[in-house]
């Protein structure tokens, strides 16, 4: 295989913007041969503006066309499970956009698909591109930071209600499967889980249509446990603005901050353990190094970084930086940060899947919210 050709599937906000940068040849060894959606208002634009692009609007219509080596799934959130295990069965190497699916359950089975498959299997997790959260990583994992402590992060996802009302699907527990958790927050809870681990138990806090006219979370704030007695809070809404996005880690060797797109590591010239073992003066501190720490201009790559990355694994064999059977990680985290919300209660982490699916299902059946949309494609360049 010399190129890799694509089918997108969905050409809503996203879909429509990795098509751009496919069509426009912008990726290296690839091409978009093919597009489904059923939608067949977008699916029309699509086709007059890609011309040379084959339309489809049933999706096993376009896998057994033989006319895609490679499917780029970009649907709403319950959908990329069930289209992933398709593509994944005839044979088709899967990228599907964040998150990988709305509960574990699902997600389970697509991990399953994909590992019995044999096929490259990735997930749309375009800030692990990002040279800040990568530095973070090499710190944490070379031990530079020492045993992590603590860790804290506060985001900034402001949304207007113009934002929610741009699709039906949206900020509904049918059709969305959650709000800031499920939309905008996979790629923080990624990253979370990349740098610092995975927590093993979460209590959670979440305001539900606090900000908006939805009935999903727009605020949360959650307080984690990892396995060696370390912390974190995770705050995020999309209803403050101006607001912070900042992470600090906290390790026995130091603290690392990111703040506007850089990275400081005050570093401790002692660990606080040794130090506090030694020292015999009663008030007192280690010392420590406010150290900038270089590192490559600009967010990474990207979406399409993520796509050559995959591209280039289809044929070269290069490793992915975001392998899809990950996806189901930053997952955990947020079911559980869920259904602590509902029950009010602290959850274990890998989460109860069956538990979850319940209580989501309790929510799905019993809503009687309704609201007014109108179907755009918004413009999603910088927005992560």
């Amino acid at each position: 295989m010399k190129k890799v050709r694509f089918g997108i599937v969905g050409v809503g906000n996203m879909g429509s913007a990795h098509l751009q940068y496919l069509a426009n040849n912008e990726i290296s060894g690839a091409e978009v041969s093919a597009i489904c959606d059923i939608n067949a208002q977008r699916l029309k634009m699509a086709g007059e503006r890609y011309p040379s692009v084959k339309l489809y609007s049933e999706i096993n219509a376009m896998l057994d066309s033989g006319e895609v080596d490679a499917v780029l799934i970009a649907t709403p959130h319950y959908d990329h499970p069930p289209l992933a295990v398709k593509a994944l069965e005839k044979g088709i190497h899967t990228l599907i956009e964040k998150p990988a699916g709305v509960y574990t359950k699902q997600v389970e089975q697509m991990n399953r698909a994909a590992e019995k498959s044999g096929l490259v299997f990735g997930i749309m997790y375009n800030q692990r591109t990002n040279p800040v959260y990568q530095k973070l990583r090499d710190l944490v994992l070379s031990g530079e930071l020492g045993e992590l402590k603590r860790t804290n992060w506060i985001i900034d996802w402001y949304r207007p209600q113009s934002y929610y009302d741009s699709g039906g699907w949206r900020a509904t527990w049918a059709g969305e499967g959650g709000g800031v958790l499920l939309n905008q927050d996979p790629h923080q809870l990624d990253l979370w889980q990349w740098t610092c681990g995975m927590p093993v138990r979460v209590r959670a806090f979440c305001n539900f249509g606090k900000y908006h006219n939805i009935e999903v979370e727009d605020e949360v704030t959650a307080y984690v446990e990892y396995e060696n007695g370390a912390t974190g809070v995770f705050v995020t809404s999309t209803g403050i603005t101006p607001e912070t996005n900042r992470l600090e880690v906290v390790g026995d060797k130091g603290k690392v901050v990111i703040e506007d797109n850089c990275i400081v590591f005050y570093r401790l010239r002692v660990p606080e353990r040794q130090f506090n073992r030694e020292y015999k003066g009663g008030f007192g501190s280690p010392e420590y190094w406010k150290c900038e720490i270089p590192v490559a201009p600009g967010p990474g790559g990207q979406h399409k970084e993520i796509t050559q990355n995959f591209t280039n694994a289809i044929l070269k064999g290069e490793k992915l930086l975001a392998p899809g059977v990950e996806g189901i990680n930053g997952l955990q985290i947020s079911n559980a940060m869920h259904l602590s919300a509902w029950i009010n209660d602290w959850i274990e982490i890998p989460v109860n899947a069956d538990l979850y699916y319940e209580e989501l299902k309790k929510r799905i059946d019993n809503s009687s919210f309704k609201k007014e949309t109108k179907d755009v494609i918004l413009d999603v360049s910088g927005t992560h």
